[in-house]
């Protein structure tokens, strides 16, 4: 008799997951998938184009919060986590819906899930949300291209819009994002590495994605969503810790994970940090990993040259899961507007509307800022009049998209950068050579 599964997931690892280990196993019958995290993206449907043949209907997806009833109406046996940046106790929480339900509950791990490339591949994790991913990935592509290496990108999945248009997608310039109708989320990804010149790819179908990707360059650099571990087998393993956050090293699922498996870690924004935080972060890692390499980096925010905000009244919007998934309760815009001397900084709780104002309701950590939320053409409608109804001088951008293309003309936007710089000697910049020098990755 085949295991009836039902896959915990948020778009993205559970489809993966259910690619690349289950959607051929005999043994198993995936009833369906659940969602959580992300705005809108159940009660959809997973397309029997994508499912294959064992699977002529589709696979229901439906909300996370129904999990007991979709257990005992589905006669589920197994439930199978599949997302990334849960609390350690969050994670026993619905380890015990599933059980009460009398389901087993299980993890799928690097050795059943990871996907070999044909190139060599430097891998960039995380142990949660919002510690600097994004800028190290940006500064190693840059760093790899410089050794004359033909990049090419590989990002976890967003597939939150038609998942048969989503199974493969590449992008090299930014028409392509257009083409595809990307959020704002997919665009705070995607648009520094086009801007770089470094090709983007991304899908549905790890096996494909990954196969165009190699087509593409020599080198693949997998940038990793939330907290995630890899979904392709890497040859170097890079690990962000935030210094900001020195004891979430072993705090969350599966961040714990990245740190276990890395071949090196980076401990980012020490420049923003106490000495005793870093001190703290420091012995967290060595805690689990006595031996393995640690690197200092800075998260360095900056303005256009010439911005002068004093006097006036500014609304920083900054990147959406740094704060709702990350924790984060703010990021680098209210740093960048904080430092310039803005008159004010007006708080955007009384002008939130709809799905911000949800948003900012459900996350009371997050501060006097408003998270990029663009998954559905609602909310960055949403977004676009809550800045309006609150009558600033400016819009103080902390996401690397470019949001006057969501407020149009009338609200000056200032976009603040944050790059990474490598600290300390040796630094990680002496580790990356030694992977960019390495038989394998030369042209």
């Amino acid at each position: 008799m085949s295991a009836r599964v039902l896959l915990l997931g948020a778009a993205g690892r559970d489809f993966h997951n259910f690619h690349v280990a289950l959607r051929d196993d005999p043994a198993i019958q995936v009833v369906a998938f659940t969602a959580a995290q992300i705005p809108g993206i159940e009660a959809r449907h997973y397309p029997a184009a994508l499912a294959g043949p064992r699977y002529p209907a589709g696979i229901p997806i439906l909300p996370e919060a129904d999990l007991e009833q979709a257990c005992r109406s589905l006669d589920v046996t197994e439930v199978v986590l599949a997302y990334s940046d849960l609390s350690h106790p969050d994670v026993m929480h619905l380890a015990s819906r599933a059980l009460a339900c009398g389901a087993d509950f299980r993890l799928l791990g690097p050795d059943r899930t990871m996907v070999s490339a044909s190139r060599p591949v430097l891998a960039i994790s995380a142990v949660r949300t919002g510690c600097g991913k994004s800028q190290i990935a940006r500064w190693a592509a840059d760093r790899l291209a410089s050794r004359g290496h033909r990049v090419a990108v590989l990002r976890h999945p967003m597939p939150y819009g038609d998942l048969l248009r989503q199974r493969v997608q590449r992008f090299a310039a930014p028409g392509d994002l257009d083409a595809a109708g990307c959020t704002l989320e997919e665009r705070e990804e995607y648009e520094p590495h086009l801007a770089a010149g470094h090709v983007v790819h991304v899908g549905v179908d790890t096996p494909a994605v990954v196969a165009a990707a190699a087509a593409d360059g020599d080198v693949l650099l997998w940038e990793g969503g939330n907290n995630d571990f890899p979904f392709v087998r890497p040859d170097r393993h890079l690990v962000v810790v935030d210094a900001l956050r020195p004891d979430q090293v072993s705090s969350h699922h599966p961040g714990e994970t990245n740190v276990r498996l890395a071949d090196a870690v980076v401990i980012n924004k020490v420049n923003a940090a106490g000495e005793a935080d870093l001190t703290r972060a420091v012995d967290n890692v060595r805690a689990l990993r006595p031996d393995v390499p640690v690197y200092l980096g800075a998260s360095e925010v900056s303005l256009p040259a010439g911005t002068d905000l004093r006097g006036l009244r500014v609304m920083v919007v900054e990147d959406g899961p740094s704060l709702t998934h990350g924790g984060m309760a703010s990021g680098a815009g209210y740093a960048a507007a904080t430092a310039a001397g803005a008159g004010e900084i007006v708080d955007p709780r009384p002008y939130a509307l709809g799905p911000l104002r949800t948003a900012l309701e459900r996350h009371p950590h997050i501060g006097a800022v408003l998270p990029a939320l663009g998954y559905s053409e609602a909310e960055r409608a949403a977004l676009a009049r809550s800045i309006e109804n609150a009558g600033v001088d400016a819009v103080i951008a902390g996401t690397p998209i470019d949001l006057s293309r969501v407020l149009g003309r009338g609200i000056p936007v200032i976009r603040a950068r944050y790059d990474f710089v490598p600290l300390g000697t040796p630094s990680l910049e002496a580790w990356l050579e030694a992977f960019a020098g390495r038989p394998g990755t030369t042209r």
